[in-house]
């Protein structure tokens, strides 16, 4: 006999709203246990937290997630691959095995082919500051503000290539199109100077790095966000006011247009895109006084230019010196200026042949590095100087970092080394972090981080948390996917913090 056919329970109005009212009231309570968090006992909810921007104003200061010990960020990023091995990573053992062969490594090929013996510094390291930090004659200057640096020896990459490095460092992936670390910052928080751009990219006198836009894009993040990239010798363009227009007829003019732009607004006061664009004019009509201001270092006493070096005569190096040294002293006015994120470049695209024009030392690293620690060294230790005696460091973090570090070997056939992610330094330096300190460590000869290994996602998340951000809570929404800037990885050093 063959029985009837069940319909089944949700087929009919009793089951379904029987079972209706099950879902809603189970719906209900897990709403109450997340809200006293109960819900996944032990497990904090990381629900996204997406700030409020409004198109008619998006750099308006926003509040941070908790309270934070930095509230701007100078990030110097020196391009090329500064060796760790010839400025900060003091290795007794590699100079003790000069000339050898490296354990473990006699088939090792790196980026640019086979590896030959281990080699030292061609420059001697000595203790530096009250600390006695061991630091490389290359940057003494530097060396000798250890005292108030935070040096990371244990940084680790995903990349060996500069461009995908160099993408990595500044926006926490290898690939282009994604928003750099000062993009996110401003989206966060917004800046408290209305006259200036909120995020400002410094590039050095030789030229751009070598993912060049991609180092202080917004990705996918509203246009606003994007880094605007000036620095001394090139201020921005198209700022001066057109010969045979007075400063009267310009004026007016600036008020007519404000005027249309505010009955535009009365009439769609919905369109955040039309709100957006006439921000943006408004703002580049205030940088109009405000950035040539910034950017006059006329005003500068003489004993500043001299303290950073802006004053070097001689040889291309030292004119580039003086290029770099202006540099730094615009960041630190900018800085002074409130500007959320200044982001400050050493070393450029290869101009000149390989190294002549950054970091990247594979054929003679000796002569290419005399150069370059030239540059960089008065300059920037001139700029951590006067943010302290400025007291600027109370609320700054200055961060040093580079896309990856070098080898402890030179290449074969060659007098410079090649390139290494598995192992290298950054450092911090002001607000919420304690110095001196010393964090991780490579191996003894410097090829690979063996204690506290830190990735750039863990690093990025520190900048982030000094910020007072969240930094697995700050998203943004972009093809079904909630973006982060570490992705999904990345811890908080909380060792370093004070």
């Amino acid at each position: 006999m063959e029985l009837p056919e069940r319909p089944h329970p949700l087929l009919n109005r009793r089951g379904f709203l029987s079972h209706s009212a099950t879902a809603l009231s189970g719906m209900a309570f897990a709403q109450l246990l997340g809200r006293d968090g109960l819900l996944a006992a032990g497990v904090s909810p990381k629900s996204p937290l997406r700030p409020v921007i409004d198109a008619a104003n998006p750099n308006a200061v926003r509040q941070p997630h908790f309270t934070p010990k930095a509230k701007q960020v100078l990030m110097i990023f020196c391009a090329g691959a500064c060796s760790q091995l010839d400025t900060f990573d003091y290795k007794p053992e590699l100079i003790k095995r000069h000339g050898q062969p490296m354990p473990g490594g006699d088939k090792l090929v790196t980026f640019q082919g086979a590896q030959g013996a281990l080699n030292r510094s061609p420059w001697e390291f000595c203790p530096r500051g009250q600390c006695g930090k061991m630091v490389s004659d290359l940057v003494p200057r530097l060396g000798a503000l250890s005292d108030d640096i935070c040096y990371v020896h244990s940084l680790t990459g995903k990349t060996n290539t500069h461009g995908p490095g160099e993408n990595f460092m500044n926006t926490g992936f290898t690939l282009d199109g994604f928003p750099s670390i000062g993009a996110w910052t401003t989206y966060a928080l917004g800046s408290a100077n209305d006259n200036l751009p909120a995020y400002v990219a410094i590039p050095d006198p030789r030229g751009a790095p070598q993912s060049s836009g991609n180092c202080w894009n917004p990705g996918f993040l509203p246009a606003a966000f994007q880094g605007t990239d000036f620095n001394a010798a090139k201020p921005l363009r198209n700022l001066a006011r057109p010969e045979g227009i007075s400063p009267e007829r310009d004026r007016a003019t600036r008020e007519f247009i404000a005027r249309i732009n505010r009955h535009q607004m009365q009439q769609y006061p919905g369109d955040t895109e039309l709100a957006a664009r006439i921000s943006s004019y408004e703002l580049a009509a205030r940088m109009q006084m405000s950035v040539p201001e910034v950017c006059d270092l006329s005003t500068e006493p003489e004993h500043v230019m001299r303290l950073y070096g802006a004053d070097a005569r001689g040889d291309r190096t030292q004119e580039i010196k003086a290029g770099y040294a202006r540099n730094c002293i615009l960041a630190r006015r900018l800085i002074e200026q409130g500007v959320r994120f200044v982001q400050l470049f050493n070393g450029a695209y290869q101009v000149g042949g390989e190294g002549t024009s950054n970091w990247d030392g594979h054929k003679i690293l000796k002569d290419q590095y005399t150069v370059h620690g030239e540059v960089l060294d008065q300059p920037t230790a001139a700029l951590l100087f006067d943010l302290k005696q400025r007291g600027l460091l109370a609320d700054t973090l200055v961060v040093w970092c580079t896309e990856f570090g070098r080898m402890p070997t030179f290449q074969a056939g060659a007098s410079g080394r090649d390139h290494n992610p598995a192992g290298f330094t950054g450092w911090f330096a002001g607000a919420g972090v304690k110095a001196p300190y010393t964090y991780g460590a490579t191996d003894d000869f410097g090829y690979k981080a063996v204690e506290k290994v830190t990735t750039v996602y863990d690093f990025h998340a520190t900048i982030l948390h000094l910020l007072g951000l969240d930094h697995e809570r700050l998203t943004f929404y972009h093809n079904g996917i909630e973006r982060r800037l570490t992705d999904v990885h990345g811890e908080v050093i909380e060792e370093i913090l004070v």
